[in-house]
C-alpha cells in the first residue's frame, strides 16, 4: 500500500485502539503492517491479534463479514440465518460482535450464541437451523497471540473452493470499515447449547457407564461443555486439570495448545496416572479436536491420531446403518480402508481438511484425519468435533471393559487381524518459500525408486483427475516383509514441506507381535532418513 492508502485505511478503522496503535509505527513496523491482507486459508482467515490489514482486529473482521453478506446476497440467501459463535482468545468478544452486527445491518437473521462456546456448537447450529451461513471467532490451537474468523456454509460444513475466493474479492470490493452499517444483536439463550447436548447424550450404545476420565480443555473453552456432554451421556466420573479447566486467551501452562505438541499433555497423563483413569482426553482450544491417552503395558501415553481413529471408526461401524461410508484422508493411515472391509462399509479417502471429509459422499457416518480430527455423527455436525468424539471414545472404553479388555488390546486385534501400521511425520521448514516448489520440482523429476530398500513407485497427484487433485507425491511399494508408503506434500499453513510415513508388515500370530512392531519401527526409521535424504 502507499502512503495515501495506509491513511485511509487508518481514517477508516473503526476501533481508536488499533487506529492508535498504527499512528504509532512508523518506517518498516508500519510497512510490515500493510504488506498484504489475510487471505482464506483453512476455512476462512487466521492471523495475529493486530491492527492493520494484515492482522485480526475489528476492521479486518468488519470487511470480511460485510463482503460474505454480500457474497450470500448475491446467491439469493439474503435475509437468510447466519449463526455467530466465538472462543475466549483476546479480542473474540469484540470481533464476534462485529461480525454479527454487520450481519444484522445487510438484513440477516443473526443467532448470536451467548458466551464462549467451543466450535462444533457453530457447525450443529449452522446445521440444526438450516442457517445459510455460520462464523466462528477462532484461531483454534494456535498461540495465544493469534485469532481467527471460520466460515461454515449452509449444510453446516466448511466453505470450500470456488467459494473462499469469491469471498476473497467481495471483501476486496468493500470500502472503508467505519462506513459498514452496523445494527444491534441481542445473544441467544442456552437452548442451542441444551439441544447439542441432548443429542451427543444419544451417542453411547453400552448401558455400562462406570469409566472414569481424566480431561484437560487446554485453557480453551471445552472444559464446560465437554464435562456437561459426558454427565449427559451418563459419564460422570470425570477428573479435570484444575490449571486448565478455566478459559485463559494466555494459555499459561501450554503456550503451544496443541495436543500433538511434546510436553503439552503432561499434565494429563499425570492425572489419569493418580486418579486410575480408565480414559484420557486432551481437547485443543475451540474443542474440535480430541487426544486420547491409555494406560500399556509400559505407562500412559497418549494414542496417535491415526490409532485414535480407527479406534472409534470400528466402533461406530458396529452399530452403523446398512451401507455406511467412513473416510479419511490421503495422508492419514491405510488401516481405516481395511477395516471398513471387515464390515462391509464403503470407504473413501479425501484431500486434507475436514471441508473434504464432510464431503466425502452420501450415507457418511464417520471420518477423521491423523491430526487428531474426528466427526463422529456427521447428521449432526460437519467438522471435527472434540466432545462428541470424546463420548464415543467413552463409550468404546465401556464395551470393552465389560469383557475386561482395553483399548491397547483393540490396537492388538487390528494388528493381527490386518498387520501393524505404524506411522510418523517428517517436516522440512524452509526460509524461502520458492524452496518447496524446488524440491517438489526436483522429486518429480527423480524420484527415488526405492525406500529403505523397498522398490516404490510414484503417484503424482497433480496428475490425476478428479477430487485428489493437488500438489502432493505418493512413494508406495511393498516387498516380502510387507509395504512402504510417503506422502510427500507443502503444509498448507506454514512454510513447510511435509512427509506422511507409514510401514506396514504382516503379524502371523499374537506370539510374533511384539517382534514385528520392532522391526516395523526399525524400518519406519530408515524410511524416515531416506525421506530426509530428498528434502
Amino acid at each position: 500500500m502507499n502512503a495515501a492508502d495506509v491513511a485511509a485505511w487508518i481514517d477508516g478503522d473503526p476501533d481508536p485502539g488499533t487506529r492508535a496503535e498504527l499512528r504509532a509505527l512508523t518506517g518498516d513496523a508500519l510497512a510490515e503492517r500493510f504488506a498484504g491482507h489475510l487471505t482464506f486459508g483453512t476455512a476462512g482467515l487466521r492471523g495475529p491479534v493486530r491492527a492493520g490489514p494484515n492482522g485480526m482486529n475489528v476492521a479486518v473482521v468488519t470487511r470480511a463479514t460485510a463482503g460474505l453478506a454480500a457474497w450470500l446476497a448475491d446467491r439469493c440467501l439474503g435475509g437468510g440465518t447466519v449463526v455467530v459463535g466465538r472462543d475466549a482468545r483476546h479480542g473474540s468478544e469484540a470481533f464476534a460482535r462485529a461480525a454479527a452486527e454487520v450481519l444484522s445491518a445487510a438484513g440477516f437473521v443473526v443467532v448470536l450464541l451467548p458466551r464462549p462456546l467451543p466450535t462444533p456448537l457453530v457447525a450443529f447450529t449452522v446445521r440444526r437451523l438450516r442457517a445459510v451461513a455460520g462464523v466462528q471467532i477462532t484461531a483454534s490451537h494456535n498461540p495465544a497471540g493469534d485469532n481467527g474468523y471460520k466460515v461454515y456454509l449452509s449444510g453446516g460444513a466448511q466453505v470450500v473452493a470456488p467459494a473462499d475466493t469469491e469471498i476473497e474479492a467481495a471483501i476486496a470490493r468493500v470500502g472503508p470499515a467505519a462506513a459498514v452499517p452496523r445494527t444491534a444483536v441481542e445473544a441467544t439463550g442456552d437452548e442451542l447449547v441444551e439441544q447439542y447436548l441432548d443429542r451427543v447424550a444419544r451417542l453411547p450404545r453400552q448401558r455400562r457407564r462406570d469409566v472414569r476420565i481424566a480431561l484437560t480443555p487446554l485453557h480453551g473453552v471445552g472444559g464446560e461443555t465437554a464435562l456437561a456432554a459426558l454427565h449427559r451421556a451418563g459419564f460422570d466420573d470425570v477428573h479435570v486439570v484444575e490449571a486448565q479447566y478455566a478459559p485463559d486467551p494466555d494459555f499459561p501452562t501450554a503456550p503451544f495448545p496443541n495436543p500433538e505438541e511434546a510436553g503439552t499433555t503432561d499434565a494429563l497423563l499425570a492425572l489419569a496416572a493418580e486418579v486410575d483413569a480408565d480414559l484420557a482426553v486432551a481437547l485443543d482450544p475451540d474443542a474440535d479436536r480430541c487426544a486420547l491417552g491409555v494406560r500399556d503395558r509400559e505407562g500412559w501415553r497418549m494414542l496417535t491420531g491415526d490409532e485414535a481413529g480407527v479406534l472409534l471408526a470400528d466402533h461406530v461401524l458396529a452399530y452403523a446403518a446398512a451401507d455406511p461410508l467412513v473416510a479419511t484422508t490421503i495422508v492419514s493411515s491405510t488401516l481405516l480402508g481395511e477395516i471398513a472391509a471387515a464390515h462391509g462399509a464403503r470407504y473413501a479417502r479425501t484431500l486434507t481438511g475436514f471441508k473434504w471429509l464432510t464431503r466425502a459422499g452420501d450415507g457418511l457416518v464417520y471420518a477423521y484425519e491423523e491430526a487428531l480430527g474426528i466427526c463422529a455423527d456427521p447428521d449432526a455436525v460437519r467438522d471435527k468435533d472434540g466432545m462428541s468424539a470424546a463420548v464415543v471414545a467413552a463409550d468404546l472404553v465401556a464395551a470393552l471393559a465389560a469383557e475386561g479388555r482395553t483399548l491397547p488390546d483393540r490396537l492388538d486385534d487390528f494388528a493381527v487381524e490386518h498387520g501393524v501400521h505404524v506411522g510418523g511425520q517428517l517436516s522440512h521448514r524452509v526460509d524461502r518459500l520458492g524452496e518447496i516448489a524446488d524440491t517438489m520440482a526436483s522429486l518429480r523429476a527423480d524420484p527415488p525408486r526405492e525406500l529403505a530398500g523397498v522398490p516404490v513407485e510414484v503417484t503424482d497427484l497433480q496428475q490425476v483427475r478428479g477430487a485428489l487433485r493437488t500438489d502432493a507425491v505418493i512413494l508406495a511399494g511393498r516387498d516380502r516383509a510387507g509395504g512402504v508408503r510417503v506422502v510427500v506434500r507443502p503444509s498448507g499453513t506454514e512454510p513447510k514441506l511435509k512427509c506422511y510415513l507409514e510401514v506396514t508388515e504382516p503379524v502371523p500370530g499374537i506370539e510374533a507381535l511384539a517382534r514385528v512392531r520392532a522391526s516395523a519401527h526399525e524400518r519406519l526409521g530408515r524410511v524416515r532418513a531416506d525421506c530426509a535424504a530428498l528434502l
